[in-house]
């Protein structure tokens, strides 16, 4: 029984690093999966060093996305994109409501 106890603090640390780190990681990562599969041409997106562009095409062969940027065509693979910039660009504005006096 001693020896359960004193294993019992070493499995709630688990448990605990699992919820708070690994299971969240893991859900982002299938958030950013979904994201690059569903990437399609004419979509504006930010690469993850702030290159913003448009889908121009898609190269399943070489598992890139060519962009059109302000200066002409890039090769990027479809890693350096980022989820979370590109989320944010592309979301509905929000119009303030006027406040009354």
């Amino acid at each position: 029984m001693d020896q359960i106890g004193s294993l019992l603090p070493l499995v709630l640390i688990f448990v605990v690093l699992y919820f708070f780190m690994i299971r969240p990681q893991m859900k982002k990562q299938k958030k950013e999966k979904s994201f690059i599969e569903s990437i399609k041409r004419g979509d504006k997106i930010i690469t993850k060093s702030g290159l913003h562009g448009k889908v121009a095409d898609i190269s399943e062969k070489l598992d890139a996305v060519i962009l059109e940027t302000g200066s002409g065509k890039m090769t990027f693979d479809k890693s350096a994109l980022s989820y979370e910039l590109t989320q944010k660009i592309n979301a509905p504005v929000k119009e303030k409501k006027e406040e009354k006096k």
